[in-house]
């Protein structure tokens, strides 16, 4: 099996470009570029890490079994934790979303915390709040949502949102085509 070839073809399935699976995993985007070109062998552990980034195990990887998943535990999911921009985590609750049409995500706002500025889009992107308020800042419009509130939106201008409390906003937030 060729490994490179096969993390290459896996991170184009899910749509994402080097830089943001680097993100994902903690490495460097040269890291990447040189395991999918077989440059670099990746240990076991950060292959591991590599392929639940990319919604996958290394049994899937090394079989040809194809059977979709359709539940997920809290183990299947993936959280980042982001101390400076958001204050709190992004959790990536279906793991191989980027392949599907819509990519569901749970953020959680520390105060002051912000999510990324997302671009204008072609899609359509849904949001709940779960707890906590949220400024919805988008087209030089800020919206206050708070517990309860939804958003649906087709993003034409950068937008993110921010905690507009003192405590941590949770968001359900699903966009088509996956962007996060």
């Amino acid at each position: 099996m060729d490994i490179g070839k096969s993390l290459h073809s896996l991170r184009l399935q899910r749509g994402l470009t080097q830089e943001e699976l680097a993100d994902r995993c903690e490495l460097s985007k040269g890291f990447i570029s040189q395991v999918e070109r077989n440059l670099a062998s990746p240990s076991i552990a950060t292959l591991t890490d590599m392929l639940e980034c990319l919604g996958s195990s290394l049994s899937d990887f090394f079989s040809k079994k194809t059977d979709e998943k359709t539940v997920f535990s809290p183990q299947d999911m993936f959280e980042k934790k982001d101390e400076e921009t958001l204050k709190g985590s992004i959790t990536w609750l279906v793991p191989d979303a980027q392949k599907n049409s819509m990519e569901p995500i749970l953020i959680e706002l520390g105060p002051d915390g912000e999510s990324y500025v997302m671009s204008p889009s072609e899609g359509e992107e849904f949001g709940y709040v779960l707890s906590g308020a949220v400024y919805l800042v988008s087209g030089g419009e800020r919206t206050r949502l708070r517990t309860g509130w939804s958003f649906c939106i087709h993003p034409s201008t950068e937008h993110y949102l921010k905690n507009a409390g003192k405590t941590t906003a949770r968001v359900l937030w699903i966009s088509t085509p996956p962007s996060f």
